[in-house]
């Protein structure tokens, strides 16, 4: 790669993070995360009970309590009391929802993903052209996929580091596998969450796009989601006293939090592989038009320029 080359990546890229500072104050994402962290709630028990379906099917013991487990180690302390009590109280009232309800269940945590396609449209300034029918089909699908997703990474947490030499016991594999399997595990677990974001990038909002454009933003809105749920369970621990202020919904209010947070990495994420689009001049297409949507020709790049 030249000099020249090198440099003009780099101007692109500054280029998108000056835009996505000056966009988050113009779409107005603080309040759109808000609303998004509601719609998590509600969306979020489904969610689990849908995997507590999935998990029940796998031959692995007491699966689903080291799901909440793994949980537990990103979500501050506080919320995840909330989970746990309302999810033992939910599953202990009907023993009879994973047979018959899953579907049901399925349906109502896909509410969370069709409000999230609406932001992401707003990230890519595209209107949504889809009938509602087809929207929440995106949305369906995405439940399922990021379901399965995190089916994958709970295996590969939950097979720990000696997996590889026990399996190499048992079964003619390499070597090279057995010593190879705690990094592997890793590399595992953090290609299929940024996988799981990148896919949710490319299928949600209503634009025409690669799979492979959406790796740098999926990558920033995994590392900020882990960063930020760390800085904020650091916080809850140590300052915020949220039961002392808000009494018996103080826990509540810390997932509502965590919530927030993980919808404004989710909003990065998209934002910033919005940019890098245009910052590159290439036009964003919406889905189901013939006419390109070009949101950033020429005047409207010395506009950005002289702002």
């Amino acid at each position: 790669m030249s000099g020249r080359s090198l440099r003009s990546r780099m101007m692109r890229v500054w280029s998108a993070m000056v835009h996505t500072y000056i966009d988050f104050d113009r779409h107005n994402y603080l309040t759109y995360a808000a609303a998004l962290a509601f719609f998590f709630l509600l969306s979020l028990f489904p969610l689990l009970i849908f995997l507590a379906s999935l998990l029940a099917y796998i031959p692995v013991p007491n699966l689903f309590e080291h799901a909440l487990d793994i949980m537990a180690r990103i979500v501050p302390a506080e919320a995840m009391g909330v989970v746990r009590g309302v999810l033992k109280d939910v599953l202990r009232s009907n023993p009879a929802l994973l047979s018959y309800s899953i579907a049901a269940a399925l349906f109502a945590a896909s509410g969370g993903f069709d409000a999230l396609i609406t932001i992401l449209n707003v990230a890519y300034d595209v209107p949504e052209g889809r009938p509602y029918w087809k929207k929440r089909s995106v949305a369906f699908a995405l439940t399922l996929f990021t379901g399965l997703m995190v089916i994958i990474v709970l295996l590969a947490t939950v097979l720990g580091p000696q997996f590889g030499r026990w399996l190499a016991e048992r079964v003619n594999v390499s070597g090279y596998f057995a010593a190879g399997w705690p990094f592997l595990r890793w590399v595992l677990i953090a290609g299929f969450t940024v996988l799981s974001v990148e896919s949710i990038y490319f299928v949600g909002p209503n634009v025409k796009q690669s799979l492979r454009a959406q790796i740098p933003g999926a990558m920033v809105a995994v590392s900020s989601w882990i960063a930020a749920s760390w800085a904020l369970g650091w916080y809850l621990r140590h300052f915020a006293n949220y039961n002392r202020t808000f009494g018996a919904l103080g826990s509540l209010v810390g997932l509502m939090m965590w919530f927030y947070i993980t919808a404004l990495a989710l909003m990065l994420g998209a934002e910033i592989n919005a940019e890098l689009l245009h910052s590159a001049g290439e036009t964003i297409a919406a889905k189901g038009h013939e006419r390109a949507i070009e949101q950033h020709s020429l005047p409207t790049n010395n506009l950005r320029k002289s702002a």
